[in-house]
């Protein structure tokens, strides 16, 4: 093994870490932080629950992004101290220390590099998360809420708050659909990368002649509103349904008739939810993803026009953007960035942050431009 020149290595991670914090604005996260922390202060916070939520989160993301910054900077000072005694002591268990040292730092920079690209229009948003089983029969059904598991135990492992706000169960198993909220600032950003359409390739266990199976899903990711946005959404372009809640197999879960459906007439765009057991709850919260959803159709027209007159309409997003494969191999392949893992249990237990950081350079990179 070539020896590691450590001053040189030092130098590097030290110019890296220059860059990202240049980026990163250290000045302003504290001054974000000292303004939060006066506003988490005020006696009547919680007097609107929601608002000192989304203040109280605000102001955790923030202290938390310093925090990192911080303990990072720290590292690279206590690494060259650790170099600097090995070889005045010629330690080799210090200098193995060391070079484990180094490499986790070169990971974390990486890590740290990849939130500075999250500059995008929306990204700093919360998100709003569809998982819709897709051609598959019941195995598409099932690998829709073996995602839903995936993205629920990725925001958990991170300690993102999350919300279902709406399932719907297949017939013999699964999901036919499923939205949730991920309530982390920058969680659209992040988990943008992850739209498109989702491949599996197993042995079905559905098939008792125990034939392999392809079936899809469709993740869909948006920006959710804040009241600055100001979406106006007219009564009568609207149609409000209302239905029982149920559960998986059609059982009630609901005596009364609490689930809501809107309908915008317009565009055609439907969302259902029955997470309440309120129907004004219920009707608040579809209006929520409503307009949402509405918002990022609005900007996706203005970006279509602005590259129609670019003379650009090549799409950025293809029908299928990852594999996950059981069988006759092991295989999580992404079909964008080429970035693959065979450890599919890992990937289906949320282990998937380094398919959404190569996600997020590669969108950097210009890849999906229209969604920035």
């Amino acid at each position: 093994m070539a020896e590691i020149d450590f001053p040189a290595e030092i130098r590097a991670l030290r110019s890296t870490f220059a860059s990202i914090k240049e980026v990163s604005d250290v000045a302003k996260i504290k001054e974000d932080i000292e303004e939060l922390s006066e506003m988490a202060g005020v006696p009547d916070l919680w007097d609107d629950p929601a608002e000192a939520q989304k203040i109280t989160s605000k102001l955790s993301h923030r202290q938390s992004e310093l925090e990192r910054l911080e303990k990072i900077e720290s590292r690279i000072d206590d690494l060259e101290v650790l170099v600097e005694l090995a070889q005045d002591e010629a330690d080799a268990e210090s200098k193995a220390e060391a070079v484990t040292e180094l490499e986790s730092l070169r990971k974390s920079l990486s890590q740290l590099e990849v939130v500075t690209l999250l500059s995008g229009e929306y990204d700093a948003r919360e998100a709003v998360v569809t998982i819709r089983s897709g051609a598959g029969g019941v195995d598409a059904a099932d690998f829709a809420e073996m995602l839903l598991r995936m993205y629920l135990r990725w925001a958990e492992r991170h300690g993102y708050p999350t919300t279902v706000l709406d399932t719907s169960y297949a017939e013999e198993a699964g999901l036919k659909s499923a939205t949730f909220e991920v309530k982390a600032p920058y969680a659209f950003g992040t988990l943008v990368v992850e739209a498109g359409t989702h491949r599996l390739v197993r042995i079905s266990p559905f098939d008792n002649q125990g034939r392999r199976q392809t079936s899809f899903a469709a993740v869909e990711v948006i920006p959710l509103i804040e009241p600055t946005d100001h979406i106006e959404i007219p009564d009568n372009e609207i149609r409000v349904d209302v239905f029982r809640s149920s559960g998986p197999g059609g059982q009630s879960v609901n005596t009364t008739d609490s689930a809501v459906r809107l309908t915008h007439l317009p565009t055609g765009t439907v969302v259902s939810m029955q997470n309440e057991k309120s129907q004004l709850q219920n009707r608040a919260a579809a209006m929520r993803v409503l307009q949402s959803r509405l918002l990022l159709l609005k900007k996706e027209q203005e970006d279509a026009e602005k590259k129609a007159f670019a003379g650009d309409v090549k799409a950025s997003w293809g029908d299928q953007m990852r594999s996950y494969v059981l069988n006759p191999y092991q295989m999580v392949k992404d079909l964008r960035t080429e970035h693959e893992v065979g450890n599919t249990s890992a990937v289906f237990d949320g282990e998937i942050d380094d398919f959404i950081d190569a996600g997020i350079r590669w969108r950097a990179n210009g890849s999906v431009s229209a969604r920035k």
